[in-house]
């Protein structure tokens, strides 16, 4: 009876897996609010320094800009800090595509086909947000180089805001926006265009990993926006997420995209001649 109760349990894929992506969205989300009050512990109070930090200072006073030297190893825990907040921010919006990957597996199993595991193609779909988050530590480092984040990491020029919500706002109604999103609105069509569901775990892995590509190339601009509003701005950060997810679970008929394009725009031009954020 036990075998059988696991056997029944094993069957339930989808269950299971959106079980462990919201786990795994969780787990995430609060690294990063642990992250966020850590910070906020070992940020300036009043006219100087506080002079005591509670246990988790150390990792907060590493994330205060002007507190710590850019070496290898605070490149590291930057790295990993940006990692860990695209799979809070992503995972929820890469879960249908998922837990199709999971359903279609079970089907293929019981027809003597199997799958590579799902857990592959999630890993590559992640592993795509990984390496962007390499890319946005450069950027992070680069921008404070230029002296155009405050300690908070949110914009320190009026300028640098006001174009970045710009960007964001034209590429909303790119060509290349559109043709990203169309693939991470209909998974089953992206997987067709793609040679299909893939039997070895090579393949699922780079499948996944094509897909995150996509995710990439129709998000990357809002995520240059946490540079505006804060990379540990909670706020900011689940709004630019919910915004991702409805921007895939919408009908693509709604202009989603266009509205917030138009919005960013004049918020762009809002900011740069003088409003406040």
């Amino acid at each position: 009876m036990a075998a059988t109760a696991l056997e029944n349990t094993l069957r339930r894929d989808r269950l299971i897996v959106g079980a462990a992506l919201a786990a795994l969205t969780v787990v995430s989300w609060l690294y990063i609010l642990w992250l966020v009050d850590s910070m906020d512990m070992a940020m300036p109070a009043g006219d100087g320094m506080k002079t005591s930090m509670q246990a988790a200072a150390p990792v907060g006073e590493g994330m205060v800009m002007g507190l710590h030297p850019w070496n290898l190893t605070y490149f590291a825990f930057m790295f990993v800090m940006w990692a860990v907040m695209m799979v809070g921010m992503m995972t929820p919006s890469a879960a249908p595509m998922i837990l199709i990957y999971a359903r279609v597996g079970r089907a293929a199993e019981e027809k003597g086909r199997p799958l590579a595991a799902t857990g592959f193609f999630a890993g590559g779909y992640l592993l795509a947000w990984t390496a962007f988050s390499f890319i946005a530590t450069l950027g992070q480092w680069a921008l404070e180089r230029a002296l155009l984040l405050t300690p908070m990491m949110a914009s320190a020029s009026v300028l640098f805001s006001g174009l970045v919500l710009i960007a964001a706002g034209l590429f909303q109604w790119t060509p290349q926006k559109d043709a990203c999103l169309s693939h991470c609105q209909a998974p089953l069509a992206f997987v067709h265009a793609h040679g299909g569901f893939r039997r070895e775990p090579a393949g699922a892995l780079a499948l996944g990993f094509r897909h995150g590509l996509y995710c990439i190339g129709c998000c990357w601009a809002l995520m240059a926006l946490l540079f505006v509003g804060g990379v540990m701005n909670v706020l900011w950060i689940a709004a630019i997420a919910i915004f991702v997810l409805a921007e895939k679970l919408l009908p693509p008929r709604w202009p989603v995209s266009r509205v917030a394009g138009g919005v960013l725009i004049a918020l762009g031009i809002w900011v740069l001649a003088g409003g406040a954020l």
